[in-house]
């Protein structure tokens, strides 16, 4: 790499579904060409991180989705509107001459510059072996391209609305983003201008997932159609609350989504728990705790009562391991869920949805 005789091969493509439908086209660099990218992100990301706007979540050390919730969370409550907007196909239509001019801008290393033009521009390579040239974008998949994609949005957005709309916070994760406004004529005004600034730049907002929401709780009571929009798998709306004396009032805050529970429980199903009757309740803990914990990190951070229904079903399926694993328990649901409680009361480190509170009905 340091002499410049290094050329990346041909990236492999490969589709994968969307959760709302459709195909993601990923771009699969060799083992070697994830190593070459590997150390050119280690010598460049350093160089552009302490540039990148701390309202920047996406693909960056220290930074994480749980933050980018919070801080938006936050925000909700100080603004009555909000714009929520998605970039189309980012990485696929990244123009190449504009990054490339803002890499330069933080770099003169030469073997830097040259590879990383150099991956910019290797061709896809199709099922059936056909090259296809690519004359903008960076695939998604390869180990570079997302401090690129993190660089080509620092100035296309975020120092873009800095400069221009200081007034209006924004968070932004990637190719989704969070801008907060005070009123709807202002959120209207942003959309507009903010769609015409991405066209300049090679970029278009996706129609379907970029909308403005009002922010409706019991002190802002207006009626709009958008009262709710999903970030990171949460849906933000107006939720029942409890303040510190006891009080119920709405609020607007973030629960896990709807969609992000269906996926959870269908990935549940998939486990077929309930048939392992040849493993014990601590062998099904060590196979799926790591998964079950994760979700709990994840999803558990903001009104975890939006959880409980994922959670409970894992109850329910283990109820079934049981009846099917002890002929005692055979065809007797409520002894079963009664067997589990107990098991629950007597080790709720077994399983981390216990430790989270979501124990088996014991009686």
């Amino acid at each position: 790499m340091s002499s410049g005789s290094y050329f990346p091969p041909p990236v492999k493509t490969v589709s994968i579904p969307k959760k709302a439908g459709g195909e993601r086209i990923l771009g699969i660099p060799t083992v070697s060409d994830r190593v070459a990218q590997m150390v050119a992100k280690i010598y460049f990301e350093p160089l552009v991180e302490p540039y990148f706007h701390e309202d920047s979540y996406g693909y960056r050390p220290e930074k994480s989705a749980i933050q980018a919730v919070a801080v938006t969370r936050k925000r909700c409550w100080r603004y009555n509107w909000l714009l929520e907007f998605d970039i189309k196909g980012l990485f696929d239509n990244i123009e190449h001459e504009l990054l490339m001019k803002a890499v330069k801008h933080h770099t003169r290393n030469k073997w830097i510059l040259l590879y990383i033009e150099r991956w910019l521009k290797t061709p896809f390579q199709q099922n059936d072996g056909t090259l296809v040239e690519r004359t903008k974008g960076t695939p998604q998949g390869g180990v570079i391209s997302p401090v690129l994609s993190n660089l080509f949005l620092h100035y296309v957005f975020d120092k873009w609305m800095e400069r221009n709309y200081p007034r209006n916070p924004f968070c932004r994760y990637a190719d989704d983003g969070i801008t907060h406004c005070r009123t709807e004529a202002e959120a209207k005004l942003l959309l507009e201008v903010l769609a015409a600034r991405f066209n300049e730049c090679g970029l278009e907002l996706h129609p379907e997932k970029t909308k403005i929401v009002y922010c409706k709780d019991d002190d802002r009571r207006g009626d709009y159609p958008n009262i709710s929009f999903d970030f990171l798998s949460y849906t933000f709306r107006p939720r029942r609350a409890k303040n510190r004396y006891g009080k119920f009032f709405v609020s607007f805050l973030p629960g896990v989504s709807n969609k992000a529970g269906k996926a959870m429980r269908q990935k549940a199903k998939k486990w077929k728990m309930h048939l392992r009757s040849d493993k014990s309740l601590e062998d099904l803990s060590r196979m799926f705790s790591p998964v079950i914990r994760g979700w709990i990190n994840y999803y558990g951070k903001f009104y975890k009562s939006a959880l409980y229904a994922t959670l409970r079903q894992l109850n329910r399926i283990l109820v079934r391991w049981a009846m099917r694993k002890f002929k005692k328990l055979k065809g007797h649901r409520r002894r079963a869920e009664h067997w589990l409680g107990n098991v629950a009361g007597r080790q709720p480190q077994l399983f981390p949805h216990w430790q989270f509170g979501v124990k088996p009905t014991a009686g």
